[in-house]
């Protein structure tokens, strides 16, 4: 019996330290989700970001976190998956860039998108 108290209390022990040390594999990665987190959101504060592009990108902020938690499933980021996700990072990013810089805006955040002025 307190054997099995012992090892419980190892284990409750230890688990935060496992979920420090998974978070802690990619604290690069993190910042820069975050920072592209921010870049979507000033995107839509700004009406630079339609609603649908912005739910788009942030279903690609998904999947990255996705990419991620696979990575860290075994406890270890090896380096090729560190590639990978830097990779993924890459193209989320300029998925951001260009959906920001098309001509594409909400600019009175009605949900439509505004029509960009006529040329002369």
């Amino acid at each position: 019996m307190k054997l099995l108290k012992s090892t419980l209390l190892l284990l409750v022990c230890s688990a935060p330290l496992i979920a420090m040390a998974q978070s802690a594999n990619t604290p690069v990665f993190d910042q820069r989700q975050a920072n592209q987190e921010q870049r979507i959101q000033q995107g839509v504060q700004s009406g630079s970001l339609t609603q649908k592009e912005a739910a788009r990108l942030e279903r690609g902020q998904d999947r990255l976190q996705r990419v991620e938690d696979k990575a860290k499933s075994d406890g270890v980021v090896t380096k090729q998956e560190r590639a990978h996700l830097q990779h993924a990072e890459n193209v989320e990013s300029k998925r951001i860039y260009r959906q920001k810089h098309d001509r594409q805006h909400d600019f009175n955040h009605d949900g439509k998108k505004d029509r960009p002025a006529r040329r002369s």
